[in-house]
Formats: structure tokens, C-alpha cells, sequence
């Protein structure tokens, strides 16, 4: 039988091309309706379509249209549903960021890739870093600091050099960019239980932004930050081509 199928698409003409050959081949249902979202574009876009289906119970089964394509499947508009059938699942849970501004307010946001706190400034960021309410560093001088979940950790949390994680590891990664004092550290790997605190030292003269895949957050005092197990994503893969295999795989290249 048949799976129902929503397709949705970045603004990219490449992958509105690809959504009205597949609606063509394969019929589209409103998203509500559907048993799995295709969604066609790039990481960032497939990212987007997880935060705004979060509440659905299809899982998303992405389709390269963009650059890298990390988190997508290759495009092909043959055998789509064979491929949906036999397509394995990997089940993530995002962060959730609770920052706190210089003028007093507060807001939240979810990741599923990373939270990282950069620098605003000419002047480097100088951080307090505290772990379920135990303080870990006193002052991290840097252009930032990050947090990373499994599935973001070959994302810009790799480009800091800090460590990819399997996909079914119960930990987050804690990795500064470009840090000045302490020279040498590299970051700490935490339980993914933990919740995580930056207290930004000298605000107003050393102004810092927070950023949950790419929703950014200025002038933040304090950012709190943990894994939130009461909300899933599930993404579908083709047999073979999975997060598992491909974190693996990213570090042999």
C-alpha cells in the first residue's frame, strides 16, 4: 500500500523543480494528512521542516536539493516509495536554550544541531562556565562556545575541532571556538542529562549573542542549556546511508 506523501520544498528553484516533478509522479496530501514528509532542499532547510513539524507524528525523510546534505538522502524521483518503505529511522531530541538579555528579558529556542554563544564584539567573549550548578571555569576567554548534540556534532561543532559523536551516544559536546585563556582546552564531553550554563562576564564591553540553529539571540547575560527528551524527531534514511553510518564515515574523510 501506498504511503501519503507531503512534499515541501526550500524557495531554491532546484528543489521547487524537484517538488512539482515528484507531486506530479507521486500525488501530495496537506502535511497533517501525511504519513511521511519528503522534504526537499539542503540541511538547513531540512532542519527548518523538523522545528515545524515537530508536533506531527510523520517522520521526514529529506532528499538532497542544496550543498552538503549531511542529514538529506541523494535525490532520485524513481522508486520513492520502495525507498520510504525500507528507510530506517534515527530518533533525535533537541536542545533547548534559555538565554537571558542585558535589558532583562528572556527567551527560549530549540536546537537540533548546536547552541553557541559568539562573540558580538572587536573584543573577545569572556565566559563562566557552571554544569548542573556546579562552576567548571571560572573565565573561558574566546570568540565563543558551543554546545552540540550528536547529530550536530559534525556540523560547526566539527569545525571548531571538537569531537563527533555517535548518533546513539547519551552525551553532548562542550567545544570553545578559538580559545585564547585556557590556550589548551578543547572542551569537555557531558552526560546528556546535563544542563549547561554560560555566564557572560563584561556584557556591555564584551557583547555576546546566543544562536540555536540559526536563530539568533543578541545580547545575552546568561544562556542555559539542555537536551529536551519530551520532544523527537525522527528522520528517515535510506538502508545503508543512516547517521550512524555517516558519522562514522566523516571521520575517515
Amino acid at each position: 500500500m501506498s504511503l501519503k506523501i507531503a512534499f515541501v520544498a526550500s524557495r531554491a528553484s532546484v528543489a521547487q523543480t524537484a517538488r512539482a516533478a515528484l507531486i506530479g509522479r507521486y500525488g501530495d496530501v496537506p502535511l497533517r494528512q501525511a504519513e511521511v514528509i519528503v522534504a526537499l532542499g539542503g540541511d538547513g532547510f531540512m532542519l527548518h521542516t523538523l522545528h515545524s513539524t515537530q508536533d506531527m507524528d510523520a517522520p521526514v525523510y529529506g532528499m538532497n536539493r542544496g550543498t552538503i546534505g549531511f542529514l538529506m538522502n541523494a535525490y532520485r524521483e524513481g522508486d520513492l516509495q520502495a525507498r520510504l518503505a525500507a528507510a530506517e529511522e534515527a530518533v533525535i531530541n533537541p536542545l533547548v536554550m534559555r538565554a537571558t538579555h542585558i535589558d532583562g528579558t528572556i527567551s527560549t529556542a530549540l536546537a537540533i544541531n548546536e547552541v553557541s554563544l559568539l562573540r558580538a564584539g572587536p573584543q573577545a567573549a569572556k565566559l563562566r562556565i557552571t554544569i548542573d550548578g556546579r562552576q567548571r571555569m571560572e573565565e573561558l576567554v574566546c570568540d565563543g562556545a558551543l554546545v552540540a548534540t550528536p547529530a550536530g556534532s559534525t556540523a560547526y561543532n566539527y569545525s571548531a575541532h571538537g569531537p563527533i559523536l555517535p548518533i546513539g551516544s547519551d552525551v553532548l559536546a562542550l567545544t570553545p571556538i578559538a580559545a585564547f585563556r585556557p590556550r589548551r582546552w578543547r572542551g569537555a564531553l557531558l552526560p546528556k542529562r546535563a544542563t549547561v550554563r554560560f555566564d557572560v562576564q563584561e556584557p556591555q564591553k564584551r557583547p555576546v549573542m546566543a544562536d540555536a540553529d540559526g536563530q539568533s539571540h543578541r545580547d545575552v547575560t546568561t544562556v542555559e542549556v539542555s537536551s529536551d527528551p519530551s520532544i523527537s524527531h525522527r528522520i528517515l534514511f535510506d538502508p545503508g546511508h543512516g547517521l550512524e553510518e555517516r558519522l562514522i564515515s566523516e571521520q575517515f574523510n
